[in-house]
């Protein structure tokens, strides 16, 4: 018989309005360290912290919130959630070209595979997934004949 389980591991940490944005790009990269990913996936863990900038953002600018981010790997996907206070659920709009601002869920979805939010009693919940590039395989170094 098969075995279905999946084995998963997961962080997850609180930043607050003040300085959250700076300390969850950083908590993040050495999380995302521990899986390897800055030695052979440099682009994608760009992506991912460009993800984790703008989604706490979101939830200290739009819902005046702590943003609660939870990393989980599945070995498939990292699913990169960040949890605010805030109502309602997030849609990308058109950025307006007199502001800088507006642009943050485009930016995530032109980087990540999928995403997706939804509403929860206490709030709302953003998940982003990114699947990196396979590592590189640990054939024979040196060479020669």
């Amino acid at each position: 018989m098969k075995d279905s389980s999946m084995r998963a591991v997961g962080w997850a940490r609180s930043f607050p309005i003040t300085g959250g944005v700076r300390a969850g790009r950083r908590w993040a990269r050495e999380h995302l360290e521990t899986l390897g990913w800055t030695e052979y996936a440099a682009e994608t863990v760009d992506d991912i912290l460009l993800t984790v900038s703008e989604l706490i953002t979101n939830a200290h600018v739009h819902a005046h919130s702590t943003a609660h981010l939870v990393l989980t790997w599945d070995n498939r996907c990292l699913h990169v959630s960040v949890h605010d206070s805030g109502g309602g659920v997030p849609t990308p709009r058109s950025p307006d070209t007199t502001s800088p601002g507006g642009r943050g869920l485009a930016l995530v979805d032109a980087v990540c595979d999928h995403w997706h939010s939804h509403a929860r009693e206490d709030g709302k919940t953003i998940t982003a997934c990114f699947t990196p590039p396979s590592p590189p395989s640990a054939g024979p170094r040196g060479g020669g004949a």
